[in-house]
């Protein structure tokens, strides 16, 4: 489903543990990292595909987790040329998002990253807050920023933390996809 825009309607999912830690996921076989996220289909809310998402991409379901709250409006980003199909059905030229920020009230062994058949992450670890920002594939930046910039205050009401202080590359263990 792609709008007038050229933009396909999608789902942002940043989970926070009790540490204020965010998930961060390696997409399968690369080594490029980003917050779960997906489409949402023509007959789903934003909310309804933001739970089916969790559950495909991380194994999650809505009761391992809490929603602490969501952006106000469409994120968008636009996909560099080279990335847009233009020979194929309605033209995309990026995605609008709704980003939610959802607190982890389970163990990690609930965790599941082969959920499907075609799993988009083979790995995951606890990142500090800004981190995504220094490593997210630069098309994406600028809406991970908003997103971030927004949500934050759900997670730190008494002052969020520097953005300027660069995190350590590696923060805490790698968890990879069981086999």
């Amino acid at each position: 489903m792609i709008d007038r825009d050229g933009f396909r309607p999608n789902v942002g999912i940043i989970l926070t543990n009790q540490e204020r830690r965010l998930f961060w996921g390696r997409r399968v076989g690369q080594n490029a990292w980003q917050f779960p996220q997906g489409g949402i289909n023509c007959d789903e809310t934003p909310a309804q595909a933001m739970f089916r998402e969790l559950e495909e991409e991380v194994g999650l379901q809505s009761q391992h987790v809490t929603i602490l709250g969501c952006t106000q409006g469409w994120l968008r980003y636009h996909l560099p040329k080279r990335y847009i199909r233009r020979h194929c059905g309605p033209t995309c030229i990026g995605q609008k998002q709704i980003w939610f920020m959802l607190r982890v009230d389970c163990g990690e062994d609930a965790f599941c990253l082969d959920k499907t058949e075609k799993p988009e992450f083979d790995a995951w670890r606890w990142v500090r807050y800004w981190q995504p920002l220094h490593e997210v594939v630069y098309f994406k930046r600028r809406v991970y920023e908003l997103a971030l910039e927004e949500l934050a205050p759900l997670l730190y009401p008494d002052g969020v933390p520097d953005r300027n202080e660069l995190p350590p590359r590696a923060t805490g263990f790698l968890r990879q996809r069981r086999r």
